[in-house]
């Protein structure tokens, strides 16, 4: 194994990634989908946002056999996410014009055919693969720093010509892995480690400001949740 490859085992990280469509539903309480919500606690509905509309369905995660959940979320079962029409445009906190529900017992959760009539978000199953290795973007904070300068000297002495000679970044929506920024990235704050991201989706009509993503981080003390998005 030379250097290169070295380098890339000591930064790579193992993902889920999903795509939209390309199989028949089933409906069922295992399945994740892009632009709809259906599993819920008996007294859940699709919530409001901060003027008092309802938000739109926008991912349902469910973790039995997923092919990679990452440790921080061993015990969850389900996750379903709802925006806004005016989704927030920076670091925000669970429930500013954006809601993540998190269930690690699904022994009361239940399926409502809820829907959103206004949410242009097609809904698609989706499909998961997993994804062996994931890096980082270069501007990434989360890059180890004496990587970045191994790579900066490779750089400097011809070696390679830049990091993305020897990485291609994954734009999926995904699990784990690394968030695939589109512009610096953001430090989601003390404790908080990435989760998972949700990108623009042509078949699914969603194109985040101009083909960006939505990323979710969680704290590994409090449990609590951030969202923030960027874009080119």
């Amino acid at each position: 194994m030379n250097e290169i490859e070295k380098l890339k085992k000591a930064l790579s990280k193992k993902a889920t990634t999903f795509q939209s469509g390309g199989f028949k539903q089933t409906n069922s309480i295992s399945e994740s989908w892009i632009g709809r919500v259906y599993l819920y606690l008996e007294h859940e509905e699709i919530p409001l946002d901060n003027n008092g509309e309802k938000m739109f369905p926008l991912f349902q995660l469910c973790f039995d056999h997923l092919p990679f959940v990452p440790d921080i979320l061993k015990a969850t079962k389900v996750i379903t996410i709802f925006i806004s029409k005016d989704f927030p445009m920076d670091l925000t906190s669970n429930g500013n014009n954006w809601i993540l529900r998190e269930y690690k017992d699904t022994s009361e959760i239940i399926i409502k055919d809820l829907k959103n009539e206004k949410s242009h978000i097609k809904p698609f199953p989706l499909s998961q693969n997993l994804l062996e290795e994931d890096y980082p973007v270069w501007e990434d904070a989360d890059m180890p720093k004496e990587i970045a300068d191994r790579i900066n000297e490779l750089e400097d002495s011809g070696q390679i010509e830049s990091y993305y000679d020897i990485i291609e970044n994954n734009y999926d929506h995904k699990i784990g892995g690394y968030a695939t920024y589109c512009q610096s990235g953001i430090d989601f704050g003390e404790d908080y480690e990435f989760v998972f991201q949700i990108s623009s989706d042509e078949k699914a009509n969603l194109n985040i400001i101009d083909s960006g993503n939505f990323y979710f981080a969680k704290n590994r003390k409090t449990g609590e949740w951030m969202y923030y998005i960027d874009f080119y």
